[in-house]
């Protein structure tokens, strides 16, 4: 190897160990929680009706790019988080700054800032990243009653929404649904017109994987 050979594969060692030290970094403030959900570990094959292809297309991310959002919606149990999680792994990796957050939490993070007087540097962290993801919208009655409390639930969604901020849900609550789940009909088609304008939608209608694994780990232990 001649000199200048060397010093290129230096440089290149150099600019591959900063890349790698900013993909960490941003995977790190993103607060996605571990074990990391990847796309490849995802079993299409048990939902036959997800359209595999629609999948793929958004790791490509051209959805951020022309700052697009993302709703995944189906029953509990079919695979919502872990689509949601890795396409927000997927974007660390792009470059993009993420943040997650679940829905539950984020009703109570604000009302807090409210009290201690810090709520616009409680609201910053939700606005500035590239890319928020709300995770387990409908997950349980405890979400349900912080939710339906949470004035400021709106407030999040609506700056995204007017700074053309792409942001990632995941819900069990269908269209349908909203006005029972967010306790409030008045503000509900103001939120999904939010929501639903400029979002990609991907539906999962099929079977939970959690009560497959309970059933085949019962059927382990009756034999």
């Amino acid at each position: 190897m001649g000199c200048l050979e060397f010093i290129s594969a230096i440089i290149q060692d150099e600019s591959d160990a900063r890349r790698l030290r900013s993909i960490n970094y941003r995977i790190s403030e993103s607060r996605l929680p571990r074990p990391h959900k990847l796309l490849d570990d995802f079993n299409f094959s048990f939902q036959p009706k997800l359209k595999k292809k629609l999948v793929m297309n958004l790791a490509s991310m051209d959805w951020m790019r022309n700052r697009r959002s993302v709703l995944f919606e189906g029953r509990s149990g079919t695979g919502k988080s872990h689509l949601a999680r890795s396409l927000a792994l997927i974007a660390c990796h792009k470059g993009y700054k993420v943040y997650y957050t679940t829905c539950a939490n984020r009703p109570h993070d604000l009302n807090t800032g409210v009290y201690e007087k810090t709520l616009y540097k409680r609201i910053r962290k939700y606005l500035n990243p590239d890319l928020l993801l709300i995770d387990e919208m409908g997950h349980d009655r405890l979400e349900l009653e912080v939710t339906r409390k949470a004035h400021l639930r709106f407030k999040v969604i609506d700056e995204r929404y007017n700074k053309s901020k792409p942001l990632m849900m995941a819900t069990n609550v269908d269209e349908l649904g909203w006005a029972e789940y967010l306790g409030d009909p008045i503000s509900t088609q103001a939120i999904l017109d939010r929501i639903y304008h400029h979002s990609v939608k991907v539906m999962i209608k099929g079977p939970s994987y959690r009560e497959y694994e309970g059933k085949c780990l019962q059927e382990q232990y009756d034999h």
